[in-house]
């Protein structure tokens, strides 16, 4: 089969940069409207309500769910017996300056986080990240990441007698300080798993799993378990009170060092916004 090109997923990333400032994902769309049928708190769900009414409104009107259409990070899951061709970098980013241009999404993204934070005026550079799967093809995921849930990101890494319960009170920990300012209900990716720079990798990627996708036993059963516990911390929704803190949890996990357990959280906001295509 002939190699993915990067003008295929500069422009798979054009199409889906405005679906995805405008659409919810229809797994969370799903759980905001059940959540809104659970809660007991009238604040919360009223919030809840209101949340869903926003995300009929923008995809009705085609306008941003959020004002804050934030970075763009671009996820290219590469077939091996396809492999890529071209400046993948230089052609995304030709593709996330023409779509927020045209689109009038806001520009979020500054020359240098410490030594010049004027804008880009175009959002670019966009992250993007390559990885390799058996077959062929490609999978792009495109994620647009608000700033307030971005920083609501902790890492950490455990002894690895932690365990279960370690990266449960981390998880918890993180969620309670930062969460209420990153816009719940929350879609909680968590990495566990890998090395210091890879687990908070491993904690975006999770955000992009659909809250009703299957999982392995034992990860579905702690993902479960965790989301009733960051849920019990009553933060509720918009920060105000309830019991949905979290829509869901997400867990992906990888081999680490014997004397190792890296756990990085990456939480998404109540605009989740991601659009998964299949190329090939």
């Amino acid at each position: 089969m002939s190699p993915v090109t990067s003008a295929d997923i500069a422009r798979t990333v054009r199409e889906a940069i405005p679906r995805a400032a405008s659409s919810l994902r229809p797994d969370v769309l799903a759980a905001l409207r059940a959540a809104a049928g659970a809660e007991l708190s009238p604040t919360g769900r009223a919030v809840l309500r209101q949340l869903v009414a926003n995300a009929e409104i923008a995809v009705a009107d085609g306008v941003p769910l959020c004002q804050d259409t934030g970075t763009v990070w671009v996820w290219i899951e590469v077939g091996s017996g396809s492999g890529i061709t071209g400046d993948v970098q230089a052609d995304v980013d030709a593709a996330v300056r023409d779509a927020y241009q045209e689109y009038g999404l806001r520009m979020s993204t500054v020359r240098d986080a410490l030594l010049d934070r004027t804008n880009t005026g175009d959002n670019t550079p966009a992250s993007v990240t390559v990885s390799f799967r058996p077959g062929t093809g490609a999978t792009v995921h495109v994620m647009l990441k608000g700033g307030g849930s971005d920083n609501a990101s902790a890492l950490t890494m455990l002894d690895p007698s932690a365990g279960f319960e370690g990266v449960t009170r981390f998880v918890l920990e993180a969620v309670s300080v930062r969460g209420a300012g990153a816009c719940p209900p929350l879609v909680v990716g968590v990495g566990v798993g890998g090395t210091f720079d890879s687990v908070a990798l491993l904690a975006k990627k999770a955000l992009m799993e659909p809250l009703d996708a299957a999982t392995a036993p034992g990860i579905a059963e702690f993902q479960s378990d965790l989301l009733a516990a960051i849920n019990g911390l009553g933060i509720g929704p918009a920060g105000l009170g309830g019991l949905t803190t979290a829509l869901g949890v997400r867990v992906r996990t990888a081999p680490s060092h014997i004397a190792s357990l890296p756990v990085a959280v990456n939480l998404g906001c109540s605009a989740m916004r991601s659009v998964t295509v299949e190329l090939g």
